[in-house]
């Protein structure tokens, strides 16, 4: 199966020429780092709890247009520029999973593309694979 580029239209993309943010690969889904931006690229700003739903709900919203669910993804890697502040992420993940949690790292930036944005998440899907213990995506 070719590589395959999955957009959403609740998911904005970045200008042609810079990367994707979601490519599929097989059963292999890759979602490049997401951060809290509105449909127009702008940044949204909150907390870190705030920051991490959204990008969330945006990677939900990519993973189902490659024909999968959050229960899916195998794999997250979280950037955030105040590792003490850590806490809201946790939060905002426990809310968009359960059970067998996704593989994760969890990794203090110095500073991300804007001085308002505080979270970037990316994350690794495995389509047909969310059969976990306990695992079933939750919508946001």
């Amino acid at each position: 199966m070719p590589i395959a580029q999955i957009t959403s239209d609740k998911v904005s993309e970045p200008p042609p020429g810079l990367w994707s943010n979601c490519l599929r690969v097989g059963d292999l889904v890759f979602i490049s780092g997401l951060t809290a931006r509105g449909i127009d690229l702008n940044p949204t700003g909150g907390a870190e709890y705030d920051q991490a739903k959204q990008i969330f709900g945006r990677m939900r919203h990519l993973v189902e247009a490659a024909g999968g669910t959050m229960a899916d993804i195998v794999k997250l890697t979280i950037f955030v520029t105040r590792i003490a502040e850590r806490e809201g992420v946790w939060a905002a993940r426990k809310e968009a999973f359960e059970g067998a949690f996704p593989a994760c790292s969890l990794v203090e930036v110095s500073a991300l593309a804007q001085p308002e944005i505080l979270v970037e998440i990316e994350g690794v899907a495995c389509l047909g694979q969310g059969g976990r213990p306990g695992q079933a995506g939750k919508p946001q």
